[in-house]
């Protein structure tokens, strides 16, 4: 009876050994969590991480437009009667408006960070063949339509489109856009506290 006991009691010590070793682990594990140091932030890592992303589109313009082509045959300035063509097009189109990422940099002095980025442009503009339609399209034998037609007024209509979008502040809106998603790509990498001040420069 009294080996048993014995035994018992032994068993219980080990018990209350393996749960005590395990503590000491669990809090030494608390206060130390890796043998890695966390990755200190340098203004050239800093840089290299936005910079490799390379193109940021923050604000993507979808639109539908229309217009109308028109051109007359001249002779030395004269416009000949009866030779005039023209068609009407429309076509969904797809503007992405952002900055190069590749030339952002950053400085960092302290807690202050400051980030020197570009101007927002116009990072591309689509247009859905898929969606285009033609309208009203005249048969002059006198002065034909041409592939060369369709070509130049793809590309006017484009330039009108972009001033468009810059006319509706859009590429200020990209600005904006971008220096907030910036400051809250630096702040979620690194964990950073309320006292870090970021400060985002346009550079002209």
């Amino acid at each position: 009876m009294s080996e048993k006991k014995i035994h018992i009691n032994q068993t219980l010590k080990n018990i209350i050994a393996i749960v005590i070793i395990a503590l000491v682990f669990f809090f030494v594990g608390k206060l130390w969590p890796s043998g890695e140091e966390p990755t200190k932030m340098t203004s050239d890592l800093l840089s290299q991480q936005i910079q490799n992303i390379s193109e940021l589109a923050v604000v993507e313009y979808n639109y539908t437009n229309m217009g109308k082509f028109e051109n007359q045959a001249t002779f030395y300035g004269w416009k000949v009667p009866f030779t005039t063509k023209s068609f009407i097009i429309s076509y969904d189109g797809k503007i992405k408006v952002g900055i190069d990422m590749s030339l952002v940099e950053v400085k960092i002095k302290g807690k202050n960070i400051s980030v020197f980025v570009p101007e927002a442009k116009i990072l591309s503009h689509e247009i859905d063949e898929k969606s285009i339609e033609i309208f009203d399209e005249t048969k002059n034998i006198f002065n034909q339509i041409s592939i060369t037609d369709y070509n130049q007024f793809a590309i006017d209509q484009k330039d009108k489109m972009e001033t468009s979008v810059k006319e509706k502040g859009i590429i200020k809106e990209a600005q904006e856009k971008t220096e907030k998603v910036i400051t809250s790509f630096i702040k979620s990498s690194y964990q950073l506290s309320d006292d870090y001040e970021i400060n985002v420069n346009i550079q002209k």
